[in-house]
């Protein structure tokens, strides 16, 4: 299976596993190569790209999932709109569901502190400390966001946008559902959780910054919607 890939997928794949084999040799990777609140000491502008490489060290299935659906979704895409068109597709998804992520985040800081920077100025161990007592506004700058999942969540969204009457079936779901309906149905429970469990450890938004970020991008490029 793995010769029957398409470049760009074969190269993401391939680059997503050494960054997760690397960070497991290199804990402090986590520290340069996640990325932070903009306002945060700790943030890095290359963190935008490298975050989207990175994956939790304590949990296989992050990456396991995240690499299982770009392989089995990105390869149809990719042969659509083109080798080059589909790595900015999936960069600019990634990049999105950052930007949506970070600016909620900054929206309720600003609703609770007056502030999109309330802890300006302060350094990382005081900022530690605060966020040691329970603080949010101090948690938000010290826990990093990091995965593939914005980026794989604009690559089920094509998938839908292109293929949305091709059947898919998984395991738990006993009969095949049109990729419209299921990939559909996947996006709106990210929507749910993203306003029903807003302190949730998944990053609920980025997920549908990923989507709609790659809506977006179809749309701007004008590529005809549900014809394969």
């Amino acid at each position: 299976m793995f010769q029957q890939l398409t470049p760009v997928i074969k190269n993401l794949l391939i680059v997503n596993i050494i960054f997760y084999i690397g960070s497991q040799l290199v804990p402090i990777a986590y520290d340069y190569l996640a990325v932070y609140y903009p306002d945060s000491p700790y943030f890095k502008i290359w963190q935008v790209i490298t975050h989207m490489f990175m994956h939790d060290k304590n949990n296989i299935t992050h990456i396991f999932f995240n690499m299982f659906s770009l392989v089995m979704f990105g390869p149809m895409i990719e042969q659509v709109l083109g080798p080059k068109r589909f790595l900015n597709f999936y960069m600019i998804s990634g990049i999105g569901a950052w930007f949506l992520y970070t600016a909620v985040n900054g929206i309720q800081l600003y609703h609770a502190t007056g502030s999109f920077a309330p802890l300006h100025g302060m350094s990382g161990n005081e900022i530690i400390s605060l966020a040691n007592t329970g603080s949010n506004e101090a948690l938000s700058y010290v826990i990093p966001m990091l995965g593939a999942s914005g980026a794989i969540y604009g690559v089920l969204l094509a998938f839908a946008y292109l293929f949305p009457n091709i059947p898919l079936q998984f395991l738990f779901i006993p009969v095949p559902v049109k990729a419209k309906y299921m990939i559909g149905g996947f996006i709106l429970i990210e929507i749910y959780m993203s306003l029903s469990r807003p302190g949730d450890s998944v990053a609920h938004l980025a997920h549908v910054g990923g989507a709609l970020f790659g809506y977006l991008l179809l749309k701007f490029w004008k590529v005809r919607k549900g014809i394969y």
